[in-house]
């Protein structure tokens, strides 16, 4: 990445965390928030898994598309804002474990479109285990009263 992280990015992007709707249903959190870098961890909840037990690849794909579009959001201008327009998500091993991370950072920032590469880790006694890769495309928008921070 070039140039400097903008002026109160953290803070912005704390802001609009908060006003998601669906990672506080989920019971996500916020729990790092660096230029390029953000982290959403996710506490088990058996409300959240699938027939199996395992968490829903519905619940791995929003923290995913959050943590990437965040990290997106860190890199923007203050009068600019992100939505997702593409993303794939690869499930690499059932969500199986106490706690969840989500992590997302920018591969290729840009004045438009941002690319950002997303890893999903289930956390237990051991070693943190991958189970989830996404590579998500966001847009930058400007200018539109129905979007903003």
């Amino acid at each position: 990445m070039t140039g400097f992280p903008p002026s109160g990015f953290a803070d912005r992007v704390s802001r609009s965390f908060e006003r998601q709707a669906a990672m506080r249903l989920i019971g996500a959190e916020l729990t790092r928030i660096s230029h390029g870098t953000v982290e959403i961890e996710l506490p088990f909840d058996e409300k959240l898994t699938q027939q199996h037990g395992f968490l829903h690849a519905g619940i791995i794909s929003a923290a995913l598309d959050t943590a990437c579009g965040y990290a997106a959001y860190t890199v923007i201008d203050a009068d600019a804002s992100i939505l997702t327009i593409e993303f794939k998500v690869n499930l690499l091993s059932p969500g199986r474990g106490e706690r969840f991370l989500f992590r997302g950072e920018v591969t290729k920032p840009g004045s438009n479109i941002i690319v950002a590469d997303g890893r999903g880790y289930a956390l237990t006694d051991g070693p943190a285990k991958l189970i989830a890769s996404m590579t998500g495309t966001m847009m930058v928008v400007r200018g539109r009263e129905d979007i903003t921070e």
